[in-house]
Formats: structure tokens, sequence, C-alpha cells
């Protein structure tokens, strides 16, 4: 990753209603529709979808409309790179602090 989307990601990770949405996506066997969501929070509906945009916009969550709907769910690959970048921060900062 580089420096925008490193800023992009942790910037989405960094709100509490966010990570609930990445929690339920990771627990859901599937996509979820926004209604679905919706019901689980005590927000509007601009609200979320604020929220959704930001992790949209930092490649955490996926998209796809059907109809009137918006179903989403967790971009595994994107989620998979910041696995790696966290491990390899932490490898960097140890072997720093080795030295």
């Amino acid at each position: 990753m580089n420096n925008e989307e490193e800023v992009l990601v942790f910037k989405s990770l960094s709100d509490y209603n966010r990570l609930k949405i990445l929690k339920m996506l990771a627990n859901s066997c599937c996509e979820l529709c926004a209604c679905n969501l919706l019901e689980e929070f005590n927000i509007t509906q601009p609200t979320l979808s604020h929220h959704m945009k930001t992790l949209i916009e930092a490649g955490v969550v996926k998209s796809r409309k059907q109809g009137s709907w918006s179903y989403y769910s967790l971009n595994s690959n994107k989620i998979e790179k910041i696995i790696n970048y966290l491990k390899d921060f932490m490898n960097t900062d140890i072997e720093e602090s080795k030295r």
C-alpha cells in the first residue's frame, strides 16, 4: 500500500460504526443489503450511505446495486493486503528495535 492508501484505510477503520459494519460483513455468509445493516444501527440511511462510501473509497468494502437497493461485501483482497501490511509493519518495527 502507498501512503495515500494507508491513510484512507486507517481513517475508514477509525469509526465505531464502520468497524461494526465490517464485523457484520465478515460474519455474514454472503453480502448484506443496506436495509439489513440499517436494522442494526440507530442511524439514518444517509448516515449509513456516508459510512459505506468511506469504506468503499478505502477499498475494504465492495458494493453492487440491484434495483433500488445496494448490497455490500468485504473486499477480501484488500483485507488481505491490510493484514500483510500490518505484519510487515510489525516485523520492521521489531527488527528496528533489535538494532
